[in-house]
């Protein structure tokens, strides 16, 4: 044997000595230090780490221990809810408002209840257990309570206790978070809810706003909004975040430090669809703290979903009522005009107390309108007067127009000078409808966002062949057509006693107007026709009152130097 050899064979028999003293040793240092815990020190090299090791190291993932499915109904004046234990999810939810309306349903709007996610581990949905299958609320007021419990499978326990009330559709949320293991842990809890970008086709909707199809959220203050098509990611602080309709909102709000704002798309797959569906999602997210064992975390947030009442929204006391989109006057908000609220909200409660006093919102419409036309009476007669006015000196304006059409200086200094001398201001006429203008635009504002007009009748005789009889949801169209065809009407005979200024053939254009315009408001809210209408009405009563006025005090003059 040569020495070469001989020295590997030393080397080899060296390392089968020192291998177990060495590697068996390292093995459970570096355990100890991934999980935080002291390495034991090894009575023997070769010993294996004991039972109790294995015990003191977080749970692996496995399933929770397996709740009853059960789902909990909740009967109030304003909702009728259905609780799942499954991740105490709302699987439905109907309201009670001007008829059933059903807000949560698969496919539109869904809620994943609790979700606790961990690094590197799936989305696990919590199963509850429930405290009972009833929760009846009478009205009146009064509050009820479901307690939903159950553990994540990492030693995690969550309680989430939910509080219902009969005069409002806001839902308390209180979450517990206990750690039950013996170590040290942290995840995250989310709260979520999740609207379908696209209705199924075999899922028609069931009334009008009832499909959400726009993000919104409010953060320091500011509304932002992004239809659900388009919205991107954010994570970030707020003051709350919802799925919103034309008339309806899901909202979610955080009552307590650590929330977070939540919205993105997410893409489900679904053997009953062809093709993957898209949601628009939005959720509170909270990162626990590091909970020791046998420590707790409690988070209170609040849930509304209902019709996006101004005064209802406001009570919350969390700028809800922002999600009401008023828009901007004399161009949209984004574009820089200015805000509505101030004048279409003042709207807003007038012709709600004239439904409280009329219990009809087609009264109020009226009553709204008439009172309208009462205040600007006086700046109608002086624009009526300037009109007027106007109209007497046409025909030398078109004089002057011939005369010098050739030289359009002139032609402006010769009329002005005419205006001068008969003291007529050209303006005269234009100012004072002007000035009104931004109180109409809020008064259609007002009947457009207004969602305590759906269902509403004005004068409903019933239905006949599927048809109601007349106008039975002022939200709706006129389905006889005959409150657009007397606007158009109205409109028509309105523009004939107008006294004409200008050329006489952009007048006679102008008398397509009303043809153009019943067109534009066969499908339109009948509400809002309605309140075009009787304008139209009220305005034609004004003139010819005016005209019966000016034809006095043309005839006492000539009584006067009569009897002279």
């Amino acid at each position: 044997m040569d020495k070469r050899t001989t020295l590997a064979l030393l080397l080899m028999a060296a390392l089968l000595m020192i291998y177990p003293a060495i590697f068996m040793r390292q093995e459970p240092e570096r355990t100890a230090q991934k999980t935080g815990a002291p390495a034991p020190p090894p009575k023997q090299a070769e010993t294996a780490a004991p039972p109790t090791q294995a015990a003191a190291a977080p749970l692996p993932p496995k399933e929770a221990p397996a709740a009853p499915e059960r789902t909990a109904v909740v009967e109030t004046p304003l909702y009728r809810a259905e609780i799942a234990s499954a991740g105490g999810r709302v699987q439905g939810w109907q309201l009670h408002y001007r008829g059933a309306k059903p807000m949560a349903a698969p496919g539109i709007l869904v809620s994943r209840g609790i979700v606790v996610n961990r690094p590197g581990q799936p989305a696990r949905s919590i199963g509850f257990n429930l405290s009972t299958d009833k929760v009846t609320l009478p009205a009146g007021g009064g509050t009820g309570e479901l307690v939903l419990t159950g553990e994540d499978g990492f030693g995690l326990r969550i309680t989430e206790t939910l509080r219902f009330h009969a005069d409002s559709y806001v839902v308390d949320h209180h979450i517990k978070v206990e750690n039950r293991h013996n170590q040290a842990q942290s995840a995250e809890v989310v709260m979520a809810w999740q609207a379908a970008v696209e209705l199924p086709k075999d899922t028609p909707e069931k009334f009008r706003g009832q499909h959400p199809i726009r993000v919104v959220r409010l953060v320091d203050g500011s509304v932002h909004r992004e239809v659900l098509a388009r919205i991107g990611e954010f994570n970030g602080p707020g003051q709350w975040i919802g799925l919103e309709s034309e008339w309806y909102l899901t909202a979610l709000i955080p009552r307590s430090e650590g929330f977070r704002l939540s919205e993105s798309k997410v893409t489900e797959t679904r053997a009953d669809a062809p093709k993957p569906l898209e949601f628009g999602q939005v959720a509170l997210r909270t990162n626990l703290p590091a909970l020791t064992p046998g420590q707790s975390w409690d988070g209170q947030a609040q849930s509304y979903m209902g019709p996006k009442e101004y005064d209802r929204l406001k009570a919350v006391g969390a700028g809800l009522e922002n999600s009401i989109y008023f828009g901007g006057f004399p161009a949209p908000r984004e574009y820089g005009g200015l805000p509505m609220e101030w004048l279409v909200v003042p709207v807003l409660w007038l012709m709600h107390r004239f439904y409280a006093f009329t219990h009809n919102y087609g009264i109020a419409i009226i009553l709204l309108t008439v009172i309208t036309k009462v205040i600007f009476f006086p700046l109608t007669i002086k624009s009526m007067t300037s009109m007027k006015a106007m109209q007497t000196l046409q025909p030398q304006v078109n004089a002057l127009r011939s005369k010098y059409k050739s030289d359009p200086q002139r032609l402006q200094r010769e009329t002005m000078e005419l205006y001068r001398v008969h003291k007529v201001n050209p303006l005269g006429g234009c100012l004072p409808m002007v000035v009104q203008i931004p109180i109409f635009y809020a008064l259609y504002v007002a009947l457009s966002v207004s969602v305590e007009i759906q269902n509403a009748p004005f004068i409903c005789f019933g239905r006949l062949f599927g048809v109601d009889l007349w106008i039975c949801d002022l939200a709706a169209h006129d389905p006889t057509y005959v409150l657009p065809i007397l606007m158009g009407i109205s409109m028509f005979v309105q523009q004939k006693i107008t006294p004409v200024m200008g050329d006489p053939r952009q007048a006679k254009m102008m008398l397509f107007m009303p043809v153009v315009f019943t067109f534009m408001f066969l499908n339109l809210p009948a509400g809002l026709v309605l309140y075009w209408t009787l304008s139209n009405v009220l305005q034609i009563a004004q003139q010819k009152y005016m005209e019966r006025m000016s034809r006095k005090n043309e005839k006492a003059p000539a009584r006067a130097t009569k009897k002279a």
